[in-house]
């Protein structure tokens, strides 16, 4: 069955480099690295997708053109049943990690993150895998430092990534597209150790 990785983000010049498209990054840096074709849109899923296959394995990169709490629609398109979600792959920004770090999951609740939310609702299981990629200054013990109210939750996902965390940011993105990479061509575990190792 050919694999489906989703890179969650908002669509849109102004949403670009925005913490919130770490996710969508991290998928765009897999169809490069693995020399995808170029991403087109589908009008039907309301999403770009990308073909091609990771070393031999086949896969579907989609960057949903919807806004973020809609991406469950885009996802539905490819995954229509919760067996088919077995084989797909949600990379998506996590304000619970400190950025720098990811973190590889399956099965879990969202934690409260829309775009996921969506997907789960949509394809009705949350039995599928997800790489988490922190967007959230470190705090003590490598913890995030949490960003509180409503208000400045928002300003912090759709604000941009400072020159300063560039390098950090880099080295997540790589990671995860490597991770995802893993998950293609091992299976899950393989990928999840590589991802949770720090």
């Amino acid at each position: 069955m050919a694999l489906v990785i989703v890179g969650l983000g908002n669509p849109g010049k102004e949403y670009e480099k925005t913490r919130h498209n770490a996710g969508r990054a991290a998928v765009e840096l897999l169809a490069k690295q693995e020399g995808f074709d170029e991403f087109v849109l589908n009008k039907a899923a309301n999403a770009l997708i990308a073909k091609g296959d990771v070393e031999g394995e086949k896969a579907t990169l989609v960057l949903p053109e919807t806004m973020m709490n809609r991406s469950g629609k885009a996802v539905s398109a490819f995954v229509k049943t919760p067996k088919a979600a077995k084989s797909l792959l949600v990379i998506h920004d996590d304000l619970d990690l400190p950025l720098g770090t990811i973190k590889m999951v399956a099965g879990r609740g969202s934690g409260g993150h829309k775009g996921v939310e969506s997907i789960m609702r949509a394809v009705k299981t949350k039995d599928f895998a997800r790489i988490r990629i922190g967007i959230s200054a470190a705090g003590k013990k490598n913890q995030a430092k949490k960003v509180s109210g409503e208000e400045k939750v928002i300003k912090h996902v759709i604000g941009k990534f400072k020159p300063a965390e560039e390098t950090a940011l880099k080295k997540s993105l790589k990671k995860a597209a490597e991770a995802a990479r893993l998950f293609a061509v091992s299976d899950l575990s393989a990928a999840t150790q590589f991802a949770n190792t720090r």
